[in-house]
């Protein structure tokens, strides 16, 4: 039986204290100005602004000239001067940086996560921020910077291997009064069980704090893990200014969800998405992910809050505001994966300051970002229980009433692939080793009692960790998704090599017939979603996809999508989305081959955000590995796109018109 969410049974599921409302209402006599964000041709923050709409009102392409667009500059990811610095140095194939675009500069992090500044309208190098000493050359790129400004200071902030920067904006320069000579430690906060810091983020800036989140382990060796903590930073000083542990501790709200003390040891449960903030409110928004061990957690029973979630906190103090949980007790590694969106909406003549949370199961969560509450009614339904031993799932799963999913939620027979007849029938027979059940169906134990060795895990796709673009004039969001069915299993733990009683098994991509994929397609698209209503308005498949395969000689067919991580930007005009590249797809099938690799066309597509229609299309030289972005610089807009394959080596293209 479904029953919606009440005031009474949200205690446990959504906690809105009366510190937040408290804390909302003194802050408004103190609100900061929102950011101009992109409204004057800039890009000064990853997502476009601070309300991460990836969004840019510009309208010089639009849908008369866009067939006009051509390549105006590009920058390779490990430029000469870099290579002239350390020779043999090799840039990785998942470049992920996103430049911002802010007073006439571009700035982002190169192949060895170092700063540049560069020329937005010929890419050419205006300063590499000076390492710190001892810094060597060689280093990992993360996925964007940040930029402050107070009066004349100006700063870029930014993350490499265990360490915060902070560098002058004019020079690339340390700031020498920030943290040790220019930088702030941040490994200690995780003790003595963190081998080390790692986070591809960049900070969130909130009221002249920098938060930031951390990467962990998804195959932790034992049941002891450190927990995933969130830190603050003073923007000027680089002094710490608070901590927050998903994993709250005794006496802490929360700490009842984790039965038999399994706080005292289970981790993560890290922030290793994108966050996002409201200045005005003075709230930062963290995407919290799943605790130790994806798939079992007969170690650690309960709810696990506040794994799973959406938590609000003072981004000045670091207290809590609210919080809701969005997977009880994760057995499906759906960490929430992408930034939190702000959107003011209008919902049946009702303003509501909302966050939207896209998920990687496809269900999209609407909150009012000051209290927590659910815009539309979040029901709690019943899911499957785990056959397990020692498992204890949880009976329930919140699941939003609007808007619908962008993402097919479960599998049954009738989403296997049915192309032909000899196609379903050999589907059918590759089936027969599954369990198909509805979303939230829980791992079987491989080798274990029955012949099912394995879940076929759909959705395992969905939302990727660069979100949507929303359209901040018309509350329109548009979700490119896409289905990758997963093997979910647990294989029995080896006492001489871990004391998890079943860890997670490959996470493979499931086989499908002669290479194709096992379900139905489409097998990714782009989704329109009014906010306003919560209604869908339009889906499309994302591109062609493998509708030139062999065993599909002869028929005739739509587009069927691709299951890759394509990466949106919208502007007055147009919607742009740009294919990914398989090296950015974490499956793999048992035998390590990718067989959908030969159909992904790598294109930069414009839409028609009224209808979905595709008004151009232009092939790039690699898929992209990083968020696409646009700007305009004296006179001219520009529209910057990160790529790069095993093949071609990373780098930064910029499209214009003539």
């Amino acid at each position: 039986m479904t029953a919606a969410v009440t005031a009474a049974s949200l205690r446990r599921r959504l906690a809105v204290g009366a510190a937040a409302l408290a804390m909302a209402s003194g802050l408004a006599g103190a609100a900061l100005a929102a950011s101009a964000g992109t409204a004057n041709g800039e890009w000064p923050e990853h997502g476009g602004d601070a309300d991460f709409h990836r969004y840019s009102p510009l309208t010089q392409i639009n849908k008369a000239n866009v067939g006009k667009l051509a390549i105006a500059w590009r920058r390779a990811a490990l430029t000469d001067e870099l290579k002239a610095e350390e020779p043999g140095l090799r840039a990785g194939a998942n470049f992920q940086s996103t430049p911002l675009m802010v007073g006439g500069r571009l700035f982002a992090q190169n192949a060895m996560g170092l700063v540049d500044a560069f020329d937005p309208a010929t890419g050419k190098t205006l300063w590499r921020q000076e390492r710190f000493p001892g810094d060597p050359v060689r280093g990992a790129s993360g996925r964007g910077v940040s930029y402050w400004r107070e009066g004349a200071d100006e700063r870029i902030l930014t993350i490499r291997g265990e360490h915060l920067y902070a560098i002058d904006a004019k020079t690339g320069r340390l700031v020498k009064s920030f943290g040790d000579g220019g930088r702030a430690e941040l490994h200690s906060a995780f003790g003595k069980l963190a081998p080390t810091f790692t986070w591809r983020g960049w900070p969130t800036i909130c009221r002249n704090v920098a938060i930031v989140g951390a990467a962990m382990t998804d195959a932790p060796s034992n049941k002891e893990e450190p927990p995933g903590v969130v830190q603050a930073f003073d923007v000027r000083t680089g002094k710490r200014l608070w901590t927050f542990n998903p994993i709250p501790q005794a006496g802490q709200p929360g700490n009842e969800t984790w039965k038999n003390d399994s706080w005292r040891y289970t981790g993560e449960g890290n922030v290793w998405a994108p966050l996002s903030s409201d200045s005005q409110l003075g709230l930062v928004y963290l995407p919290t992910g799943s605790p130790t061990n994806d798939n079992y957690g007969g170690h650690r029973l309960g709810d696990n809050l506040f794994t799973d979630s959406l938590v609000a906190l003072n981004c000045e103090t670091g207290a809590h505001a609210w919080h809701f949980q969005a997977v009880h007790h994760d057995l499906w590694d759906y960490d929430l994966n992408n930034g939190p969106i702000l959107a003011d909406l209008k919902v049946g003549g009702k303003s509501i300051k909302a966050v939207v949370q896209l998920t990687k199961f496809g269900s999209t969560f609407v909150l009012d970002r000051t209290t927590g509450k659910p815009v539309w009614p979040i029901v709690e339904r019943p899911v499957p229980t785990s056959t397990t031993p020692g498992e204890v799932t949880s009976p329930t799963q919140p699941m939003p009433t609007k808007p619908p999913a962008y993402e097919r939620q479960g599998v049954t027979t009738d989403d296997l692939i049915d192309f032909t007849p000899e196609l379903r029938a050999e589907g059918l027979k590759m089936a027969k080793d599954y369990v198909l059940g509805p979303i939230f169906t829980p791992a079987v134990v491989r080798g274990g009692p029955g012949e099912k060795q394995a879940v076929l895990q759909v959705p395992a796709g969905g939302a990727g960790w660069y979100g949507a673009s929303l359209d901040p004039d018309t509350n329109v969001l548009f979700v490119p998704t896409f289905t990758r069915p997963l093997l979910l299993e647990v294989l029995p733990g080896d006492p001489a090599q871990t004391n998890l009683r079943y860890t997670k098994g490959p996470r493979a991509l499931a086989d499908g017939p002669q290479g194709l994929p096992l379900v139905k397609p489409p097998y990714g698209s782009i989704v329109a979603i009014d906010l306003n209503r919560g209604e869908t308005l339009w889906t499309v498949a994302n591109a062609d996809g493998p509708r030139s395969h062999p065993a599909l000689k002869g028929l005739t067919l739509p587009p069927l999508g691709m299951p890759s991580h394509d990466m949106p930007v919208a502007t007055k005009t147009l919607l742009f989305v740009v294919q990914a590249d398989p090296v950015s797809l974490n499956g793999r099938t048992r035998d390590g081959d990718l067989p959908l690799e030969p159909y992904f066309d790598n294109k930069l597509r414009a839409y028609d955000k009224a209808t979905g229609a595709v008004v151009w299309e232009m092939k790039l030289p690699a898929g992209s590995t990083a968020s696409p972005m646009t700007y305009m610089y004296k006179g001219k807009q520009y529209l910057l796109v990160t790529i790069g394959s095993r093949t071609h080596a990373p780098e930064f293209v910029a499209l214009s018109l003539p």
